[in-house]
């Protein structure tokens, strides 16, 4: 066991080598950057960023003094670089790190990052792993609790859609179900707020954020109450499309238990359908549905987030990426993509781990990795 988890976790380093090495290799040849953003700003031109972004260091506000003619040859590079000094340029470069090669630069980032050293953001006056704390408990939240929402309804749902197999209440609850999936998060999260936010109807909920101001100063109960208040619709919009997978995933692992000979061997000794049910089925059909909870909830933490986020305006981590990306904060940019596929890679060993807890048949060590 202990060289199958040794060797996993070997196999970490060169995937996340792998991952960072076609990201870096992307960056390179995307249109704009750090530089050609700051340039932007100073031209009036800038359409690329967020509006949560300021400024451009203080190369930027120095900007408007730095103009010059002779700087044709160096700005060519840049889009709407011409009339700036060319020293400014070469500074901006210098700040941002592109005075290097690509090369050395890809090798200097490796070397950081295996020390979990993610440098500070361009245009923020912070460091990407402090950002990353800021913003990683609102996402988890998110996560966590769309897995613990989507457990606690699919499994007795799928439990009682494979006893009620091929019966009225399982069409309709496979329809309601696939109709559920079929819809997009975010286009169920505007309805939420226009039904229930105040965008047309009622305004029961918030739109804004995880907790109300001055939330600090609440008693401890109503802290619960209104960060339950708050997280509701955000929820909800999540939680839409991630019951189908599980329910149907349960129900389908329910009822090949169910046909197996033990079960008819239980029954022929005058056991009752509940003890059949969940004295002998339930612990080998929830095998795989258990074993599963890391990948859901990495699934939830990381792909679910993004939009609703920005909808909710909801200050975690798939935002901040986002918003990352659009205004060519690279720090940030690898910081996350990191982080995320360093919590994915971990997430799915501990997974393969459960399985093998659950069920000691599965043995993920004998076979070649």
């Amino acid at each position: 066991m202990s060289a199958y988890i040794a060797r996993r976790l070997l196999l970490m380093i060169p995937t996340l080598l792998g991952i960072l090495f076609v990201s870096f290799v992307v960056v390179q040849f995307a249109p704009g950057g750090p530089v050609e953003r700051v340039i932007a700003q100073l031209s009036g031109a800038d359409t690329g960023g967020t509006s949560r972004i300021s400024g451009g260091g203080d190369f930027a506000q120095r900007a408007p003094g730095q103009v010059g003619a002779g700087g044709d040859a160096v700005n060519s590079k840049y889009r709407g670089a011409q009339g700036l000094d060319p020293d400014f340029i070469k500074k901006l470069e210098v700040q941002f790190g592109f005075d290097k090669p690509a090369p050395e630069r890809f090798a200097l980032m490796v070397w950081n990052f295996a020390r979990f050293d993610f440098g500070k953001s361009y245009f923020r006056d912070v460091s990407v792993l402090q950002l990353m704390k800021e913003k990683l408990p609102v996402s988890i939240s998110l996560g966590l609790w769309l897995t613990l929402l989507t457990y606690l309804i699919s499994i007795p749902l799928g439990i009682r859609k494979a006893v009620k197999d091929g019966t009225r209440f399982d069409t309709w609850t496979s329809a309601i179900i696939i109709v559920g999936y079929a819809i997009p998060g975010f286009l169920f999260a505007i309805l939420l707020i226009i039904l229930f936010a105040g965008g047309s109807f009622l305004n029961w909920f918030p739109l804004r954020g995880l907790t109300s101001d001055g939330w600090s100063q609440f008693p401890w109960y109503w802290k619960i109450l209104d960060y339950f208040w708050h997280i509701t619709l955000p929820l909800l919009s999540m939680a839409l499309g991630a019951f189908a997978t599980m329910t149907l995933l349960t129900k389908n692992s329910f009822l090949d238990e169910i046909r197996k000979q033990y079960v008819m061997t239980a029954r022929a000794k005058g056991c009752s359908e509940r003890q059949v049910l969940y004295g002998h089925v339930f612990r080998n059909a929830m095998l795989i549905v258990v074993a599963g909870f890391p990948g859901a909830f990495v699934h939830a933490f990381i792909s679910g987030s993004l939009l609703i986020e920005t909808i909710f305006s909801l200050d975690g981590l798939g935002l901040l990426g986002f918003e990352s990306v659009l205004n060519r904060d690279y720090p940030v940019v690898f910081g996350t993509l990191y982080i995320y596929a360093l919590i994915g890679l971990i997430m799915n060993l501990i997974s393969d781990l459960t399985y093998m807890w659950i069920d000691p048949r599965i043995d993920f060590a004998a076979r070649e990795v």
